[in-house]
């Protein structure tokens, strides 16, 4: 008989002990995906959800500036006060909608601090928050870790992903204190017809909800000139006083590594926000807010000369999508397609790893994104162009082998 390993039963008696609600937690299936991914090599990838694009220089020059300077000091937990500033006017500007700088403003550690913040200043045990499937990876695990119930909603191809009200008002119960948006979304790049928003909108102010809503691709719409505007639902009658606006600096300005994020809500919300991230985050990284301010001051250039990119990426990669005879419904946003790869009998996670073992070519499988991603696939067009030619290549070989 062999002896029982000793660190084996270690490991087995630390693990009992992790937090329940963390055991819970399932591994990103983005992450799990990708450690497939490192481990190929010489991979074309349209799986990471980022620019491909560096900083630009005159943010980074500013960033260097500081960093000779010595200015490596803590800042408010707030946030820089000219940061805040040049914020409040920016989303006046862009969104519609006035803040008060000095208390409703607080700078993150990336979006993804601001909206755990948002959700642990609001929810308590078994408060329900409803939000719209296919989403980001994180906010069911957010939710969960907030002590929150996720509710998902479905989206469908066939509205452009984008969210129905009337699925909303379905989904609403004695228990719903929040509702989640983000469009335009990732990973479908759905945005949001207007009519649909209005609506929603009603529905949280007559049921007095909370809205959180997560604006990180704002900047990054397509045909505006014959689609509606990008428009803020805490823009809309009735909803300032009960939104908290999640914005950045990562998509549109090229500044993913910096992790600079912020949220803009009435003072009691920023305040309770603020009482958590001061005994965790205690404050953003002053070299990431000195980068943020130059590029609130002098980089809107280079985010519309990379959004234009992003366009005619867009169109290439859904040509190619045509080409080939996948359905891929026309984002309207952020920088992903979504194609329907039903039609090759395979599913999402199937279709991923074959296309990387056949082809070295990665995109993400839909399911990572919730159950209603399933037969879908991810694909991000912020690539260069003759990669993202080769890489339609590759799919075209092999959906045709699989016809």
């Amino acid at each position: 008989m062999s002896e029982s390993d000793p660190s084996s039963e270690s490991e087995n008696c630390v693990s009992d002990r992790i937090s329940q609600i963390v055991r819970d937690i399932p591994r990103s299936g983005i992450r799990d995906f990708f450690e497939l991914v490192q481990a190929k090599g010489d991979v074309i990838s349209l799986g990471v959800g980022e620019p491909d694009f560096s900083t630009p220089w005159h943010i980074r020059e500013a960033i260097i500036r500081s960093l000779e300077r010595g200015q490596t000091s803590y800042t408010s937990n707030l946030g820089m006060p000219k940061l805040r500033e040049l914020i409040a006017e920016y989303v006046e500007s862009f969104f519609g909608v006035k803040y008060d700088a000095k208390e409703e403003v607080i700078i993150t550690v990336g979006v993804s601090e601001a909206l755990d913040l948002a959700f642990r200043a609001l929810l308590d045990p078994g408060d329900e928050v409803i939000y719209h499937e296919p989403c980001y990876v994180s906010y069911s695990p957010t939710i969960v870790m907030a002590h929150g119930r996720p509710v998902p909603v479905a989206t469908r191809p066939e509205d452009g992903f984008s969210l129905r009200a009337s699925d909303v008002a379905s989904a609403i119960s004695e228990k719903t204190k929040v509702v989640v948006l983000n469009f335009p979304t990732n990973p479908t790049g759905a945005v949001q017809p207007l009519a649909e928003l209005e609506a929603i909108a009603r529905l949280i102010v007559k049921h007095d909800l909370f809205c959180i809503t997560d604006e990180i691709y704002s900047e990054l719409r397509y045909d505006i000139q014959t689609g509606d505007p990008h428009v803020s639902i805490a823009s809309l009658p009735g909803m300032r006083e009960r939104t908290i606006l999640l914005h950045g600096f990562s998509k549109a300005y090229a500044m993913t590594g910096l992790r600079l994020g912020y949220a803009c809500a009435p003072h009691a919300i920023v305040e309770a926000m603020m009482r958590i991230h001061q005994y965790s985050m205690l404050c953003a990284p002053i070299t990431s807010q000195v980068g943020a301010i130059e590029a609130l001051e002098n980089g809107a250039g280079p985010v519309e000369e990379m959004r234009k990119s992003y366009e005619v990426r867009r169109n290439l990669f859904l040509q190619g999508m045509k080409e080939i005879g996948l359905p891929c419904f026309t984002p309207g946003g952020a920088f992903y397609a979504f194609p329907d790869i039903r039609k090759t009998g395979l599913s999402s996670a199937e279709f991923c790893v074959q296309l990387l073992e056949e082809e070295n070519i990665a995109v993400v499988p839909g399911s990572a994104f919730g159950a209603t991603g399933e037969g879908f696939v991810r694909c991000c067009y912020a690539t260069a162009p003759d990669l993202l030619e080769k890489a339609l290549d590759g799919i075209r070989r092999f959906v045709a082998s699989r016809s």
